[in-house]
């Protein structure tokens, strides 16, 4: 096994084609030597969505090109590379197929090991690309597709606290946006808009939040936020719903983690660490809300950088790297799960008719 081993990374798991290699270094921290994002905002900006079949289209005529720009950034050769890591799940199959196959194929003319990866083990130990982070700590993952609280206990050993009973954090930004007449992708947009409203113009519901502990829900907030934009006559009034949206996420997260934090604490836990990762950690009020919340509460906010928030390849290399220091390897056999979870055991909380 090579003294500083350097893994290639792929993640197609959606709409961006992406490719990483890092090596591992003596300060526990890996290299990132290349990590090259390639998104597909104008293929999908006139659906207003993901269509999976136009994402999947544009990983096959891409990935060989995007891992081929990785290899010249980084200045390493392929027989250099010690393993080949790709996302095997959760996220659209036809997506996933792409890169585990484009993995698959890679390493095994390189006879090197293949290691999938969980995308959601991705965001989670995200931060240890730049930080040095120590198991266990608290998770809060938002993104488009997952809005979860978990323990991150080790590589691989998770315990969910929370999590949404139907939409996504990611989703309810977008969609609101979709509403508010910004275009796809909206999300990382709605903040630009509230930044020129008033945030105490509308008054939004919280879903569950007195109840259900530190799980989530905002399809209600969406339904309020739809029903009011049918009676918005002026672009301030959409300006003013945008803060009001903003203003209330922020409080239902603050809210929520601060149980969140009971909940984990509860298993005697001596230093206090809280990392917020995924494509929505990047909202800078969200970043603000949750760093007060940490501060009031001893707790050590932790977000990883800003452009290692959304979808990205370092983010599985850095997973298939501390799987290939403890030789966890995959069989070429091994298919895209289009609904992997972390924590394998935490019952599913989402439809209609959900208890909690």
């Amino acid at each position: 096994m090579n003294k500083s081993p350097i893994i290639l990374g792929i993640e197609t798991s959606c709409d961006e084609t992406s490719v990483s290699i890092i090596q591992d270094n003596d300060s526990g921290i890996p290299k990132i030597l290349s990590n090259i994002v390639s998104s597909q905002f104008d293929i999908h900006k006139e659906f207003g969505g993901v269509v999976p079949e136009l994402a999947a289209r544009s990983h096959v005529e891409k990935i060989n090109l995007i891992a081929k720009k990785a290899l010249e950034e980084s200045g390493i050769s392929l027989d250099k590379v010690s393993a080949v890591a790709a996302t095997s799940g959760p996220g659209l199959i036809i997506c996933l197929s792409v890169g585990l196959n484009f993995a698959k194929s890679l390493a095994s003319s390189l006879n090197v090991p293949f290691i999938g990866v969980n995308h959601l083990e991705g965001h989670a130990l995200s931060p240890k690309l730049h930080t040095n982070i120590s198991y266990p700590y608290l998770l809060l993952l938002i993104s488009g597709g997952h809005s979860q609280f978990l323990s991150v206990n080790g590589l691989g050993n998770y315990r969910r606290l929370g999590t949404t009973i139907d939409d996504a954090l990611g989703e309810a930004f977008d969609k609101t946006a979709k509403l508010l007449g910004i275009e796809f992708p909206g999300g990382p947009k709605l903040e630009k808009f509230a930044e020129k409203g008033d945030p105490n113009k509308f008054k939004l519901p919280k879903p569950i939040i007195n109840k259900g502990g530190c799980n989530l829900s905002f399809a209600g907030l969406k339904t309020a936020i739809l029903r009011i934009t049918k009676n918005i006559n002026s672009e301030q009034e959409k300006y003013d719903l945008a803060a009001s949206f903003q203003k209330t996420i922020e409080e239902i997260l603050y809210i929520k983690s601060k149980i969140a934090f009971k909940e984990f604490l509860k298993n005697s836990i001596s230093k206090k660490s809280f990392v917020i990762a995924g494509g929505v950690a990047a909202n800078r009020g969200i970043r603000k809300k949750l760093i007060q919340l940490s501060n009031e509460n001893n707790f050590e906010a932790i977000f990883p950088d800003i452009n290692l928030c959304g979808d990205n390849a370092a983010m599985i290399g850095l997973v298939g790297l501390e799987k290939y220091k403890l030789k966890k390897f995959d069989n070429m056999d091994l298919e895209a799960s289009p609904r992997l979870a972390l924590d394998k055991n935490a019952s599913f909380l989402k439809g209609s008719g959900v208890k909690i």
